[in-house]
């Protein structure tokens, strides 16, 4: 399946910044926006919602808690009862390290494997890059064409009438 793209490149992040509200004012939704490096406030400016990977990851890590303390409760008070030091067969002061490690291993992986489950990454011999350019020196703007919904020429005019220096037409395989 291809889809097609309208790309409006751009050489400064100010003016991709505006140009995005003001193409989101216009109506049009934006699939997304490259760029080289991070841009600091480009998630509010496209409208992103914030993520509920740390919701995730609490409950991962409150699973890893009680799995360590249930695991180390289990296995030294009723499994196998050995008198160490002098401690009792519970000792929950002794179970923090173990109980800290496996809390942070849980949250950790949780939220790793919900961020490819969430974004669909998956290993792929085909990277889809739009622009090359926006790995060096350049902002992309990325915009699906839908057939008989779009127009393109409108569409490019928006786009250069918000100051980008190039716009292009791009198919992608999905």
């Amino acid at each position: 399946m291809t889809k097609k793209f309208v790309l409006g490149i751009y050489d400064d992040e100010d003016v991709l910044l505006q140009a995005i509200e003001n193409v989101r004012a216009a109506g049009t939704k934006i699939y997304e926006v490259f760029s080289p490096y991070p841009i600091h406030g480009i998630d509010d400016v496209l409208g992103v919602k914030r993520s509920r990977l740390p919701i995730v990851a609490f409950f991962c890590g409150l699973f890893g808690m009680s799995f360590a303390l249930w695991m180390q409760i289990w296995m030294l008070g009723f499994d196998w009862p050995m008198i160490i030091g002098g401690k009792p067969h519970i000792a929950l002061p002794a179970f923090i390290p173990v109980t800290f490690e496996l809390t942070v291993l849980c949250a950790a992986f949780g939220m790793v494997i919900t961020f490819f489950i969430v974004t669909r990454l998956r290993p792929s011999l085909k990277v889809n890059v739009f622009d090359k350019r926006s790995t060096d020196d350049k902002y992309v703007m990325a915009i699906e064409v839908k057939e008989g919904v779009t127009d393109i020429s409108a569409l490019n005019n928006l786009l250069r009438s918000n100051g980008a220096i190039e716009v292009n037409e791009k198919e992608v395989i999905k």
